[in-house]
């Protein structure tokens, strides 16, 4: 493996950068996306016993906040509970788009990587065919070093894809994940509402 970087040629040490970032945000985002971490089972039924219960107080709202995107949802929306509806849907609209740019870090990073990579690759591979067709003399080329060089300037492109592939399955992935717990968050807070509006009523 060693041989084949070294023979690649400099190009590939920018490919193999890409690859270390690509591969510690996907661990990253694994870690992170998780559905038990953003959107905790039972949270809402807890937050609407404490709404019934009347135990509101800025600890409480802290505490919710600390919990998990959701939480912080729907402390905006429990630091709102006796504002009119629309100034409460409001309130957790603006937590709701926070924390939906909070679920979408790195995934930019990942989505540039995984369009980038096979263009990174193929400029390593036109890079090292400029230097096989400059180093060869006037005289001509022996056919089989030629075709040696030809195969080592292709390592880049093929390495380029090898790090595309993953890295746009797991962008796809990770974009597909957050637009579903937005999804969800969206419904649990409107359900919220629903409840501290439907009993004032």
């Amino acid at each position: 493996m060693l041989a084949i970087i070294q023979a690649a040629g400099w190009p590939i040490w920018l490919l193999l950068t890409a690859s270390v970032i690509a591969l510690a945000l996907i661990i990253e985002r694994i870690l992170y996306l998780r559905r038990s971490r953003i959107l905790p089972v039972n949270l809402l039924q807890e937050v609407v016993r404490v709404y019934h219960n009347g135990k509101i107080d800025a600890t409480v709202i802290g505490t919710l906040e600390q919990n998990s995107p959701l939480g912080r949802v729907l402390a905006a929306g429990l630091r709102n509970v006796n504002s009119p509806r629309d100034a409460m849907k409001e309130a957790i609209e603006e937590a709701g788009r926070g924390t939906a740019h909070e679920l979408e870090r790195f995934l930019t990073t990942l989505g540039t990587i995984a369009t980038l990579a096979p263009l990174m690759g193929l400029f390593g591979t036109v890079v090292g065919m400029i230097e096989i067709f400059g180093a060869q003399g006037a005289t001509g080329a022996n056919p089989a070093q030629l075709a040696h060089g030809i195969s080592v300037a292709l390592y880049n492109t093929g390495f380029g894809l090898a790090i595309a592939m993953p890295a746009l399955v797991f962008y796809r992935h990770f974009r597909a994940l957050v637009d579903s717990f937005i999804i969800d968050m969206e419904q649990q807070a409107v359900k919220f509402v629903d409840i501290v509006h439907g009993a004032r009523q």
